[in-house]
């Protein structure tokens, strides 16, 4: 048996201005066949536990691409070219293969491609016949269509937000594929169409009862995957909305009912799992009147991990005019300010200007003395079971105690790891703002007095009703009160 593994993938913002070239994809992961041997990345974990698994059981591995940006604006053509064309060249140097897998997120756009997703696996399927086996992996955040289904045989998405779960999701997606070669199963997928832009935080009800129904419905006779596939709000493509998918062992039947009764649970929540915020006064009301901390503010419109600049100044300037005390505050993308912090060294005290470079959402740039504190060369943080990369990161400390944290390489916040490898102690701090929307829950709710979503301005829409669509013309909730009639 051989077995053929590769990543390639990024969350595209098609309304984001910032262009996702090879540099993006060079900062954050890539590595040409070799991601199991030294990744931490969290998109390289699959491919490390299918090659472990393959090589249990005998198989030969052949490892191509694996490659994933930090989310921006739409993947320039020739660098989606060159990529997929690397992974295909692979492929057809190691026919015959027996099975497929890919590690993708379902939400990547590029110059001329609104579904790379199925346009990669459209190619690797005309490469490998009819006979091989593809199974694909994808982020929750996905859009998925018919392209990809009638190419793969077995898609499985990651079921948590926070994505806590990608290494259970790579261990499911291979078993089945290898029951599929084995001829122990027939795998059929089910796809059912939720008409719905949401978000569902998945550690808190009642999105946590939908993550415990799907695993439930999986230990049903002839039943091998339930996923949610909660789409990408702010990916302008014809099939954004959230979806179901059920793959069964050749009952499709039984896939449909699944699908259609999840919907009805899914549907009959939807108010109360739809994502709402404080504007930042109320936050701060919030945060305030509590004795104790710290309080974690959630910057959910300035999010790096859906495509933001991660530089906006709207909660900082909130900090200073209301002379907020005791904040902790990061992380900003400036590379230009921590430039100019690495220039003054540790100890140094001027006038940095922080923020608001990037566009309209980012708000006025701060000016602000400060003090450096701390600087870290190859700073990283936690991501799950992964290691995620910040590039150069300072600490700098500014009046009234607040201390604010700048990096190099654009990315969302995380772990507390993030802060705490400067030397700065979380459990001292009133407040702590970051830049994230609920993939840092997993690791700051533990340690939090309470979480607060905030509502600031910024480059991410979170109403979700008004979000500019053009390409996707579909009636979808909450824009039209009832999708399904309209």
């Amino acid at each position: 048996m051989k077995v053929f593994i590769a990543c390639l993938g990024t969350e595209t913002n098609t309304f984001s201005n910032m262009p996702t070239g090879l540099i993006n994809f060079q900062e954050t992961m890539l590595y040409h066949g070799d991601a199991t041997r030294d990744s931490t990345a969290l998109f390289a974990m699959p491919l490390i536990i299918w090659r472990e698994k393959a090589e249990a059981v005998g198989a030969e591995v052949v490892e191509s691409l694996a490659a994933f940006a930090q989310p921006a604006g739409p993947t320039m053509r020739t660098v989606y070219e060159d990529f997929r064309s690397e992974i295909l060249t692979d492929l057809a140097t190691a026919m015959p293969v027996d099975l497929v897998l890919l590690c993708l997120h379902g939400a990547m756009v590029a110059d001329g491609y609104d579904d790379c997703e199925g346009d990669l696996t459209q190619r690797v399927r005309q490469i490998v016949g009819p006979d091989t086996v593809i199974g694909v992996e994808l982020d929750l955040h996905c859009s998925i269509t018919q392209t990809l289904t009638d190419h793969a045989d077995v898609i499985i998405t990651f079921k948590e937000y926070p994505h806590i779960d990608p290494p259970d999701r790579a261990h499911e997606l291979f078993d089945v594929c290898w029951q599929t070669l084995q001829g122990e199963v027939k795998p059929v997928m089910n796809l059912h169409d939720l008409q719905m832009i949401s978000m569902w935080r998945t550690p808190v009800e009642p999105a946590a009862s939908i993550v415990r129904e799907m695993h439930e419905l999986e230990t049903r006779d002839t039943v091998l995957s339930v996923s949610h596939a909660h789409g990408f709000p702010w990916g302008d493509v014809p099939d954004a909305s959230a979806k179901l998918l059920v793959v069964t062992d050749n009952d499709i039947e039984t896939g449909r009912k699944i699908a259609s009764d999840l919907a009805e649970t899914i549907w009959s929540l939807r108010d109360e799992t739809h994502p709402t915020g404080l504007r930042i006064d109320e936050a701060f009301d919030t945060a305030l009147a509590s004795e104790s901390g710290p309080i974690i503010m959630a910057d959910h419109a300035d999010n790096a991990g859906v495509g933001a600049p991660s530089d906006s100044t709207y909660i900082l300037q909130a900090i200073l005019d209301k002379n907020v005390e005791n904040v902790a505050s990061g992380f900003y993308w400036d590379p230009v300010a921590v430039r100019f912090c690495v220039e003054a060294g540790e100890g140094t005290e001027f006038t940095l200007r922080i923020g608001g470079k990037v566009g309209k959402g980012s708000g006025q740039p701060v000016d602000l003395p400060i003090t450096v504190r701390k600087i870290v060369s190859n700073a990283e943080q936690s991501f799950g079971q992964a290691k995620q990369t910040m590039g150069c990161g300072v600490w700098v400390s500014a009046a009234n105690n607040l201390d604010i944290f700048l990096n190099s390489i654009r990315t969302q916040t995380f772990h507390p790891d993030a802060f705490e490898q400067f030397g700065l102690k979380l459990s001292d701090k009133k407040i702590v703002v970051v830049k994230s929307t609920q993939h840092f829950y997993a690791g700051f709710a533990p340690i939090a007095e309470s979480v607060l979503y905030v509502s600031a301005p910024g480059s991410i829409n979170m109403n979700f009703s008004e979000i500019g669509f053009k390409k996707f013309t579909d009636p979808y909730w909450p824009k039209v009160a009832d999708p399904r009639s309209a």
